[in-house]
């Protein structure tokens, strides 16, 4: 009955609203006394006896966009606030309702609105109407303890005069000011435009300092990534070092070839057994001791080295001798020694006596010794496959995963290493080759490799192949062969030296030559043409610097980068230089931006890095600028897997999910959270930000789905069975699992505990701020702490202790709006893992927010948000998004074109993709801000 009346109670104000004449308030009276006449005659219905999918139709309903009448003063027409509906009609409710606790008497929070200038259009009030109705919107004013409230019919006729007024000023406002979005790129910006300008996968970004976010979380905002002149000293040096690599000299380099058969190493692991048995029978002999303890001591010996127990990494061989091997690091005990080869063949599939059998969760290290190169790509191929466990469980799967580590001693006491590209799954019973790239020049290195073999400290390095599995029953991986490869060429010269010289450089007309590299490479680098004055003046310094070089294309590589290090490389939004004088003062008085800045706007929104020839094509024909061209064009770069970044960046700042970065799980209670966990959880987001961005899904998915994307390790967390390998795939939920949407996927309900326990209040603010946009104020200084030394506050739960704190009066009107939605989570403990206990004591995630609405779990949050958050929640996405895609953060003036974009996404179904489309089509990504 509930649900039903309060969708009749919005009709009433739906009708009200539309109709004007006073007539229809008996018509409306009717209506109402018979809905409820035929509601008596219906059996109750509990408010949560609907599903969470009904909760999201009927919210999506309920949507102020979908119903919205249109008033014939069009916000985007008229110039003035309409101040005569405000003394009739909106401040005497105000007088009514609002200045007993906020006038001239009394001042809660500091606030008066009996002072507030109803002028938005012409007063400096506007930000504190937004919160007034904001308030409203919510409920959460009055009070409910207020002596006076607000009837729904006010209380719309508030808000319904605000929302326009706000359009108003706000469609004024922005016509009067520009804002701008002139800024550096980031870090993960450069590092992308110099992969995709060079054709090199490195992280060439990574010794820039990092960005500060902005308030709204994000990295890329034009407020916080100026530049000073020392730091384009250290840009000229990261562009001349990335040159260098994507450049190359003289002849093809002769790789080093390792070609290990598992007999290779069988014959170190023999030669290590026989050394031990020596060491062992040259002591007997010289202690003479008894023949029996020294046949017995031999015997452990040889047992301990040809009959190693399964659960170890073992060689084994046709007649079932199970060689060990230790993954302990032995110096380069065990370096083999690389072959040279004028050419990069592939290895011979020679078959071996013995195989290699790394166990789940075990390893192996393979040493190099010191031969590799300083820099270029090493290739590791290894020809393994999966051998399944006897004893599975029945109903259960799992798949082993081969990961690779670097490594190598940086002291005599001490070695290092790290994980190098990704894991591989292990799912074929047959041998199959497994390939790595590593880029040598791009990884930590053993500083001491120059050195002779047998030095200390140790020049050697090795790689570690490891079966990364958290199941037993995943099976052993059985590696037959290894290849490494240094360095590895797929042609000479490669491609990235053929980018920047297609030509030789070094004979014929040189200054010919040097133009047609210069003028080729400025216009991609600087994302626009270049003019002739221009590529002039790099010429001018090729010749002024080139006696000073040993050849031409050093000279070139140092004119180039100074190409890259050029404000014009570096910043975003820069006006076009091409451009005639005439033409660029119109555009800075224009609403519309040069032919090329909406090509690389839009290209570092969806690939975070410049645009590629189809795109910079159309803008140069000035075809961009139009909508269809455009919306074809935002289609063909979300179907690019240079698309993935964006997914990755927008998702990562949007959620905060650095946070995870940092989070220190407590090893005690959660010991079985390792490293691919909190990885997986990472993912999730991103993944299923994917799938909602290709499906074009609703964003209202976000708030409740009945799936997300785990791989095997996280289906491990969450107790899923049936889930195989580190791809991740949809994994459906039922309502008894309580997951599904963002809210209750384990890694954001893990980065917002403190490792050990939940931590509703993080969880609160997470809530409030990246989800709906509407961020806590920071605390009061001097607020007291919860006392953690009381002992009668150590015997009450998380939930009393908060509610304690909120006696304090310097505390109570900021958790009162807080603790609520971070206490309906408590059912996840500080892993994202469901309980119903805390200790010995039920979980209570009951609670009541601010505007008196009724929390049930996680489940009665979900319920509320789609029911009734469903528009803020679509706001602050569409908010969030046209933030990020703009690179700067938005203001009261972009506030009408949001609440646009909002209603024109509400009523086209939500779609993520639609959102996407409708923020580059927007005034505000087109504008020339």
């Amino acid at each position: 009955m509930f649900a039903v009346l309060r969708h009749i109670h919005t009709s009433l104000l739906l009708i009200l609203h539309l109709m004007k004449f006073k007539s229809s308030v008996l018509l409306l009276l009717a209506y109402f006394m018979l809905s409820a006449a035929s509601l008596a005659q219906e059996k109750p219905t509990s408010p949560t006896s609907h599903s969470l999918a009904d909760a999201k139709q009927s919210g999506a309903l309920r949507s102020r966009f979908k119903g919205k009448p249109v008033s014939n003063a069009t916000p985007s027409v008229r110039k003035a606030t309409d101040l005569k509906t405000y003394r009739k009609s909106i401040e005497p409710l105000l007088q009514n309702a609002c200045e007993s606790c906020h006038g001239e008497e009394e001042q809660e929070a500091d606030f008066r609105t009996d002072q507030l200038n109803p002028d938005l259009v012409a007063g400096d009030d506007e930000k504190w109407w937004t919160e007034v109705q904001k308030v409203l919107s919510n409920a959460e004013m009055p009070p409910a303890d207020a002596e006076v409230q607000l009837s729904d019919i006010e209380r719309a006729k508030i808000i319904d005069w605000l929302s326009m007024e706000i359009q108003v000023a706000s469609n004024v406002r922005r016509s009067q000011k520009k804002h701008s979005s002139f800024r550096r790129m980031t870090r993960y910006e450069y590092s992308y435009a110099l992969q995709d300008l060079l054709g090199l996968p490195y992280d060439f970004g990574r010794d820039l300092p990092p960005e500060t976010p902005s308030p709204d979380g994000f990295l890329n905002s034009a407020d916080m990534l100026q530049i000073s002149t020392t730091q384009l000293g250290i840009y000229r040096e990261l562009a001349r070092k990335a040159l260098v690599k994507a450049t190359v000299r003289g002849e093809r380099p002769k790789p080093i070839q390792y070609r290990i058969s598992m007999d290779d190493v069988a014959d170190l692991m023999i030669r290590d057994y026989e050394e031990a048995k020596q060491k062992l029978e040259a002591t007997h002999e010289t202690r003479n001791t008894k023949p029996e303890d020294a046949k017995e001591q031999l015997a452990k010996l040889h047992q301990k080295h040809f009959k190693a127990r399964n659960s170890n990494t073992h060689l084994l061989n046709a007649n079932g001798d199970r060689l060990l091997t230790s993954y302990r690091y032995h110096g380069a005990r065990y370096s083999l020694k690389p072959e040279e080869k004028e050419v990069q063949e592939p290895i011979e599939d020679a078959a071996s006596e013995y195989a290699l059998i790394i166990p789940p969760n075990a390893r192996h290290n393979f040493d190099l010794g010191n031969y590799l190169p300083a820099s270029g790509t090493m290739k590791l191929r290894v020809k393994a496959k999966r051998v399944p466990h006897d004893n599975t469980p029945a109903g259960e799967s799992a798949l082993p995963e081969l990961r690779v580590n670097f490594g190598f001693q940086p002291s005599n006491n001490s070695h290092t290493n790290f994980p190098v590209g990704s894991a591989r799954t292990v799912a074929n019973e047959d041998s199959t080759w497994y390939e790595w790239d590593i880029h040598l020049g791009e990884v930590p290195r053993n500083a001491y490799r120059s050195s002779r073999m047998g030095a200390q400290p140790n020049p050697t390095e090795y790689v570690i192949l490891r079966n990364q599995t958290g199941y037993w029953w995943a099976g052993s991986i059985e590696v037959e062969a290894i290849e490494v490869v240094a360095p590895w060429y797929a042609q000479w010269p490669p491609n990235s030296h053929l980018g920047i010289f297609p030509e030789d450089i070094e004979t014929g007309n040189v200054v010919a030559a040097a133009k047609r590299i210069l003028e080729p490479f400025m216009s991609r680098a600087w994302r626009r043409s270049v003019t002739d004055e221009e590529v002039n003046r790099k010429l001018e310094l090729f010749q002024a610097i080139l006696p000073t070089c040993d050849d031409n294309q050093e000279a070139m590589v140092e004119v180039l980068a100074t190409v890259l290090s050029s404000p014009n490389f570096i910043y975003v939004g820069l006006p076009d230089a091409t451009e005639q004088p005439s033409q660029l003062s119109q555009l800075s008085q224009s609403s519309q931006p040069s032919r090329f800045e909406l090509a690389s706007k839009l290209s570092m929104f969806l690939w975070c890095s410049i645009p590629d020839r189809e795109l910079m094509d159309l803008a140069a024909s000035g075809e961009l600028a139009e909508e269809h061209v455009l919306l074809q064009q935002v289609d063909r770069m979300l179907a690019d897997p240079k698309s993935e970044r964006f997914s990755k960046h927008f998702v990562r700042q949007w959620l905060g999910l650095g946070l995870l970065d940092y989070l220190d799980v407590d090893r005690k209670t959660y010991g079985d959270v390792d490293a691919a966990a909190i990885d997986a959880m990472k993912r999730e987001p991103i993944e299923m930000f994917r799938h909602v961005l290709g499906e074009n899904k609703s964003i209202i998915d976000f708030l409740h789905a009945d799936y997300t994307f785990a791989n095997q390790r996280l289906a491990r967390h969450y107790d899923i069975e049936g889930i195989s390998g580190n791809e991740f795939q949809r994994v459906r939920f039922g309502p008894e699992q309580q997951r599904g949407g963002l809210l209750t996927q384990a890694g954001l309900l893990a980065m917002n505990s403190d490792g050990k326990d939940s931590n509703p209040l993080k969880r609160g603010i997470w809530l409030l701020d990246k989800i709906l946009h509407d961020p806590p104020p920071p605390p009061p200084p001097a607020v007291p702490e919860i006392d953690l030394a009381d002992p009668e506050v150590l015997k009450m739960t998380l939930k009393e202790r908060l509610e304690d704190h909120r006696s304090d009066v310097a505390c109570k009107s900021c958790h009162a709006r807080i603790d609520p939605w971070g206490i309906a989570f408590e059912n996840y403990d500080a892993v994202g893992r469901w309980r119903e206990t805390i200790g010995e004591k039920p979980v209570d995630a009951s609670s009541k927010l601010f505007n008196q609405e009724e929390l049930d779990g996680v489940d009665g949050l979900k319920r509320y948000l789609l029911e009734n958050r469903q528009d803020q929640f679509v706001t602050a996405m569409v908010s969030k998004m046209v933030s990020y895609g703009l690179g700067r953060p938005l203001g009261f003036s972009d506030r009408s074109s949001i609440e646009s974009i909002a209603s024109d996404l509400r009523k086209s179904g939500d779609g993520l993709k639609a959102l996407i489309r409708l923020a580059v089509t927007s005034d505000l990504f087109r504008a020339n801000q």
